[in-house]
């Protein structure tokens, strides 16, 4: 079975939690990307409350062109996860979707746009400027229909009481859970916006009336915004205005009869370089 990304990326992929005061350019989100296929276990992050937050350059409509650029396996051969082998057809094969991030009038005071690391939830109704959020039913359904074909994937919907739970539906009575376990986000001086997101994923099929199957994953991100410009105004760039590294990693599910082999290891990473060139105006249909 094929992992399915949020930004969580989603996106696909796709965050809030208190982190300790720290050193900016040595965050614990930016040192596990630059040590891709040597992670020893999940990013120590608080549990997931109300919804991620991006910056307010993130909002519109994106046209996002994924490459998986390298994917690792690293307690192969002795455990290798079901689909890592045939993930390698992606490698290097961009991938292009439509992705949207909206505002959100629910903001947490707590906010500290000058931190370096952000202690961030949304839980309430203020009069203050709104947050910026992901599309989560919009981005999830486009992210798998583009991975696994329009006529595969019958739609994505969102627990209106959170958006941490999301349920894709697939032809032949399959469908996948997705709920979000712990989040987190940095800053750096260089620019970019990292983020973390924890989830657990039960794959279910109905017709075969088997136990469902279920692992954890992790998504880390960093963004970078290329161009200062209003992207409204820069429609004619066919150049990326914003750039992104991400690392998906899966961990095995305690039903796995090398759980206690892997211990608290990923059985499997996959890096991709994710392009996000501006769409139009998300309030434009």
């Amino acid at each position: 079975m094929r992992v399915i990304r949020g930004f969580c990326l989603s996106f696909c992929v796709i965050v809030m939690l208190l982190l300790s005061n720290g050193d900016a350019n040595a965050g614990e989100l930016a040192e596990r990307l630059a040590n891709f296929s040597q992670w020893e276990k999940l990013t120590d992050v608080k549990p997931a409350t109300g919804d991620l937050v991006y910056p307010n350059w993130m909002a519109g409509k994106w046209v996002v062109k994924s490459t998986l650029v390298d994917l690792a396996a690293p307690l192969a051969p002795d455990i290798i996860t079901p689909g890592f082998e045939g993930n390698r057809q992606y490698l290097n094969q961009p991938m292009d979707f439509k992705v949207k991030f909206v505002a959100e009038n629910r903001y947490d005071p707590s906010f500290n746009p000058s931190s370096k690391l952000i202690p961030r939830t949304i839980n309430q109704t203020l009069n203050q400027s709104p947050a910026i959020v992901a599309d989560r039913a919009y981005n999830g359904l486009s992210l798998a229909r583009a991975y696994l074909g329009d006529e595969a994937v019958l739609s994505v919907k969102v627990d209106p009481e959170s958006p941490n739970r999301q349920i894709t539906l697939l032809r032949g009575d399959k469908q996948l859970v997705s709920i979000v376990t712990a989040r987190g986000i940095e800053t750096t001086d260089d620019g970019r916006y990292l983020t973390t997101e924890v989830f657990q994923q039960l794959f279910q099929d109905g017709k075969k009336q088997t136990n469902p199957y279920f692992n954890n994953v992790e998504s880390t991100t960093a963004y970078r915004l290329l161009s200062s410009q209003n992207p409204a105004k820069n429609l004619n760039n066919q150049n990326p205005i914003i750039e992104a590294d991400q690392v998906t990693a899966v961990y095995l599910s305690p039903q796995d009869p090398n759980y206690f082999k892997a211990g608290s290891r990923p059985v499997a990473l996959y890096r991709y370089k994710l392009e996000f060139r501006y769409s139009r105006n998300v309030n434009k249909n």
